[in-house]
């Protein structure tokens, strides 16, 4: 595994306001289908219509095994992951990738290692971290479906790979190494393979400024290297948008890596205010989580589309996204 070089400055993509919506597939083999004012069409093309200009994707290393996300159908595996990268690149929209490196799903409450991993440890497990994220970038590349952005880890404020990446119980603080080599390994496979990607952490802390900056200071002074700050808000665990604004406002100003809201969903004109008016243009935009179906959805469960659609448009003018 080669060690990733401190790289370039990367030109700006641009302001982004993105969705989550990997469990399209999903609602599409149940029936589902999409509709805008009465009229069916794409699912990605409504989005694109009312200003969405970028489209994440979660993907899990099996998630068909039998305790994985989608037991026997495999949803957000690879090949899923590769078709859905052909739509959004189709509809000329861009694509950010989203690693959990788990089976299922991967948050601050759980980040259980694949089964295939289970027993790797050490050098073993950032060389296995390495080469399935090199693996995986090799296919989509392959397609010409590069990501414009990767996750190296989703929500990971209290790590990844537990127990060996788990810096979250009392005596886990000496994990903070073990974490920053499992990121470094993930880091430098996006190097390597996608150079143009951006390169994103992913922490759910959106309005805890003190427990961002220990993360952050952590992973910066032991050499992880990254070109964007995620950061979760949803307000029943990520307290009031007043802290959410000071805790940005504070990341833009002390580091030099721009910052994303990259999953949220209630409250969203104003988080995409906050979002998008962070010091020194360093706010680079959003990304609502699983808007077609989920918490305060845009769609109804049949598909049709609703007035909060009608935000992004707002959103869209407002902040002048191309």
């Amino acid at each position: 595994m080669k060690v990733a070089r401190t790289p370039k400055p990367k030109k700006k993509i641009g302001k982004m306001l993105g969705a989550d919506i990997s469990f399209l597939p999903q609602l599409e083999a149940r029936g589902v289908t999409f509709s805008d004012k009465g009229r069916p069409k794409d699912a990605i093309e409504i989005l694109k219509d009312h200003g969405i200009n970028y489209i994440r994707l979660r993907i899990f290393n099996n998630p068909a095994a039998d305790s994985g996300y989608s037991p026997q159908k495999g949803f957000c595996d690879l090949a899923h992951t590769q078709q859905m990268a052909k739509r959004i690149k189709k509809a000329g929209l861009k694509f950010l990738l989203d690693f959990h490196y788990s089976d299922t799903w991967a948050d601050p409450q759980k980040q259980f290692k694949p089964e295939a991993w289970k027993d790797l440890h050490g050098t073993q497990l950032t060389q296995a971290v390495h080469d399935y994220t090199r693996d995986v970038l090799l296919s989509l590349k392959a397609q010409g479906t590069s990501p414009d952005m990767v996750q190296v880890g989703n929500e990971i404020n209290h790590g990844m790979l537990w127990p060996d990446g788990d810096i979250h119980s009392a005596d886990s603080v000496a994990r903070l190494d073990n974490l920053a080599e499992l990121l470094k390994a993930g880091v430098a496979a996006v190097r390597e393979t996608t150079p143009n990607s951006l390169v994103m952490l992913h922490i759910a802390l959106g309005g805890q400024n003190e427990q961002s900056v220990y993360w952050l200071d952590n992973m910066r002074k032991r050499g992880v290297t990254f070109d964007v700050i995620g950061e979760s808000y949803y307000p029943q665990w990520h307290r009031t948008i007043p802290d959410l604004q000071r805790n940005l406002t504070d990341l833009a100003k002390r580091y030099p890596q721009d910052v994303v809201v990259v999953e949220y969903s209630a409250r969203k004109r104003e988080v995409n205010d906050v979002a998008f008016n962070l010091p020194d243009g360093k706010g680079l935009g959003t990304f609502i989580w699983e808007p077609l179906n989920t918490w305060e959805q845009i769609f109804d469960k049949q598909g049709r589309s609703n007035d909060l659609l009608m935000i992004y448009d707002e959103v869209s003018k407002k902040f002048k996204i191309n």
